[in-house]
């Protein structure tokens, strides 16, 4: 199947000025993006504490908002699942139920019973809650639980583990989930929450991390993709196909920030998967290139650009088109991790094509003429016959 039909010429190169301003207007209002608004980071970059709840009745999600704002927490988000008005995904920074006064106060209780050097290696779950330790002194966990208690901590069970002579124990706390469960519970009555479906919390520093490993991950894609196409065709080809990865991704990122969609791991993954595409793309066009300077040697870059664009357009139109048909089905039928992923891959695998003939050809063009084009031998006047 053809969409183009063969022996067709496109001037494509004649529209290079105004795609070039076009995409360069376009990155530019990304990268803005990333300032202002600024992306909407998930709890895997931002870090804090994320829940799913379906609640007892029908309930608008500024509600629920406004009720975690009276309950004390700075700035909730609240989301709809898949337009429910009953089930709600729930953000909040606080990621730990337990202060540190708190786990202070619960040391030092159990100080008091064994001695002060009677508790060693006290520490506390990033998610608070949970408590590791080791006494001195056997005690029953039992006894234990209630020293805890007494000292005000919220406890669910205390387990000893280790050998017999370890005196090694587990305190497993009420969470903060449990926690804001519980009070959305009172302070909603029936209208509360009816079922958690799940509880997921990162820390800020491990938010942190996990932010600044996906940005390396995409350079280094970037960078590997780079020493990839000056291998296979020659330096000529690798700035075109590393400016059309950057024009790729800032764009699909920008977009992604100006919808206000959420930016977590599994964006990273759609934008590594949007750089293997587009690259797909970038490689036929420059494998046609290669091909066809070998056969026509008269013809210039620029010629040989809108010859062999033309020829693989209509593979690139059904690739293209092919893939974005397959992935409809997970945009409207998906959960709303797997509808993040195929939404990034939906702008990634347009914008792609898009650069493929619209930014790497005429880049490769320009450097090819800047620093690669043999200047014309000048012609050597003829001298006057006597």
């Amino acid at each position: 199947m053809e969409i183009i039909k063969p022996g067709i010429l496109i001037d494509f190169m004649r529209l290079r000025r105004p795609a070039m301003i076009a995409s360069f207007a376009a990155i530019a209002i990304s990268l803005l993006s990333l300032v202002f608004p600024g992306p909407r980071f998930g709890i895997d970059f931002a870090g804090g504490t994320e829940l799913q709840i379906v609640f007892a009745k029908d309930i608008t999600s500024a509600e629920v908002r406004q009720a975690l704002v009276d309950l004390g927490f700075d700035q909730p988000d609240v989301v709809s699942v898949e337009g429910s008005t009953r089930e709600y995904i729930l953000r909040v920074k606080e990621v730990s139920a337990l202060s540190d006064k708190e786990a202070q106060s619960m040391q030092s209780a159990l100080a008091k019973v064994v001695g002060e050097e009677g508790v060693e290696r006290f520490r506390v779950s990033p998610g608070g809650d949970k408590l590791s330790f080791t006494l001195s002194t056997e005690l029953p966990a039992q006894q234990v639980r209630t020293i805890l208690e007494e000292a005000g901590g919220k406890i669910r069970s205390v387990e000893k583990f280790g050998t017999f002579d370890d005196h090694r124990y587990e305190a497993h706390l009420v969470g903060i989930g449990d926690e804001i469960y519980a009070k959305l519970d009172a302070a909603l009555g029936d209208r509360g929450p009816e079922q958690l479906l799940r509880v997921e919390w990162v820390g800020p520093k491990a938010g942190e991390q996990l932010r600044n490993s996906a940005v390396k991950s995409i350079l280094y894609a970037v960078g590997f993709i780079m020493i990839y196409i000056a291998f296979r065709f020659d330096l000529r080809f690798a700035p075109g196909a590393i400016v059309s990865l950057f024009h790729d991704v800032i764009i699909t990122l920008g977009i992604y920030v100006l919808l206000r969609r959420e930016v977590n791991l599994t964006t990273v993954a759609a934008l590594l998967t949007v750089l293997g595409y587009s690259i797909n793309d970038t490689i036929v066009v420059y494998d046609r290139i290669r091909e066809n300077a070998g056969r026509f040697k008269d013809k210039t870059m620029r010629e040989l650009i809108n010859i062999s664009t033309s020829q693989v357009l209509s593979r690139t139109i059904i690739t293209s088109a092919t893939t974005l048909i397959s992935i409809v089905p997970f945009m409207i039928w998906g959960t709303p991790a797997i509808q993040d992923i195929v939404f990034a891959l939906a702008i990634g695998i347009i914008v792609g094509t898009y650069s493929s003939i619209y930014v790497s050809a005429p880049l490769t063009e320009w450097v090819d003429r800047r620093w690669f084009q043999k200047p014309a031998a000048k012609a050597t006047p003829k001298k006057a016959p006597a």
